[in-house]
């Protein structure tokens, strides 16, 4: 596996740039992948969506579906577009640290 420095912390980090180890996350990356993915600044919506999915993945094991954050946040999948353009679950997954999301192409 590759390793990255962001925000200032080496982190390890697959072929794709998610994150291998949870662990090593924090907020401060958090803020800096957002921006990678267009993403300026996070609102407390976004903390909340994220903050949902490191609480899943830790307890299924793998990155909430985009039904499962919509369920589980409340949000509409349509809220979910307009706070993470362009493939809100694989964005989401990448800025929370987790590994790419099940059927995410």
């Amino acid at each position: 596996m590759a390793t990255r420095t962001i925000a200032g912390k080496t982190v390890t980090v697959n072929d794709e740039g998610f994150m291998t180890n949870p662990a090593e996350w924090t907020q401060e990356i958090a803020t800096e992948l957002a921006k990678e993915e267009g993403i300026p600044a996070l609102s407390e919506q976004h903390w909340k969506i994220i903050t949902f999915s490191r609480q899943d993945a830790g307890a299924a094991g793998k990155s909430p579906t985009l039904r499962r954050i919509t369920t589980g946040t409340g949000l509409s999948t349509k809220d979910l577009f307009s706070l993470f353009p362009k493939g809100p679950a694989k964005k989401v997954a990448r800025i929370a640290g987790l590994g790419k999301p099940e059927g995410c192409v």
